[in-house]
């Protein structure tokens, strides 16, 4: 370890305890505490600028990965840049290890620093994806929900125009995701379970899988011919699925039993903005196989 670069120590259960998140009484939901919006007129307080927020992400997780996705396929790697914690966490959350090195901005070792610095005494989830502003020196938001859509939507001045979240289509994406989010992206992991709730989620997985794989039979995306949010936030449960909730095919054979949705993921998973956010040791079960997912796809549907 370098002298000169700050780390965490390594994550050490039996001396800092397991990762606790505070709830309020009867609500098991995360406290997801700072909720700010960027702003291309800045009249949120927080507007689009080049070179002025940062993401905190983390290679493990599929709510940070739809902001690196977005931030991708928007061509904004140059105006917003992002940093990955470690996947290994104990009582004091997330922080930063030789694994991917130091915080850049503020020289962090924890990411509860950053949420300290914002709010002193911080009692709400420190989690991935958070995005922090550097002219105010504070977490704008740690919402996975609206970072990504702010991403897509506020910077157009520096973005490459891929329009991922259109006006038109945004209705449909959003009552897309109130289905695919409890069936898919939260119910994968149930459905490995056992008991009748695992039983009820799996049957429920299975039967949405059939749907997708029906409609993506004559549609090249979720949305017909256009690259949407509603993709983005379907794919990043896709491709963790053969090697997470499914790695003991518990629930299924597997992705491929559904072969236009196979090939969908595949397709998805061979362009670059997806590629180059995926890192399957991040989140491969030990012993698991990975899928073939540079196998050739043939999808003949409008590009």
């Amino acid at each position: 370890m370098s002298q000169n670069v700050p780390y965490a120590s390594p994550a050490d259960t039996a001396v800092h305890g397991e990762y606790r998140i505070t709830r309020a009484p009867g609500d098991e939901r995360p406290l997801y505490r700072f909720t700010g919006r960027i702003t291309a007129d800045g009249s949120s307080g927080f507007a689009a600028e080049p070179g002025r927020y940062h993401i905190y992400a983390g290679w493990f997780c599929p709510w940070a990965q739809r902001t690196t996705i977005q931030r991708a396929l928007n061509g904004l790697e140059d105006v917003v840049s992002v940093s990955y914690v470690d996947g290994r966490r104990d009582g004091r959350g997330w922080a930063f290890r030789e694994t991917y090195g130091p915080d850049p901005v503020n020289g962090f070792t924890l990411l509860r620093d950053a949420y300290e610095r914002t709010e002193p005494g911080f009692d709400g989830h420190i989690s991935v994806p958070t995005l922090w502003d550097r002219r105010t020196g504070r977490v704008v938001s740690n919402d996975f929900r609206t970072i990504g859509i702010d991403l897509a939507t506020q910077f157009g001045r520096w973005s490459n125009g891929a329009d991922t979240y259109p006006e038109d289509l945004r209705a449909e994406i959003d009552a897309l995701d109130a289905r695919l989010g409890p069936a898919v992206n939260h119910g994968a992991g149930a459905a490995a379970g056992t008991g009748d709730v695992a039983l009820a989620a799996r049957a429920l997985l299975l039967e949405t899988f059939a749907e997708l794989d029906a409609r993506l039979a004559t549609s090249r995306y979720l949305l017909g011919d256009r690259l949407t949010e509603a993709d983005v936030r379907l794919w990043v449960t896709l491709v963790r699925y053969d090697v997470g909730p499914n790695h003991a095919r518990a629930v299924n054979p597997g992705l491929a039993a559904y072969p236009h949705l196979w090939a969908y993921a595949r397709d998805l998973y061979q362009r670059k903005p997806f590629t180059g956010t995926t890192d399957f040791a991040a989140f491969t079960e030990p012993g698991a196989s990975v899928p073939d997912w540079h196998a050739p796809v043939e999808r003949p549907l409008p590009a």
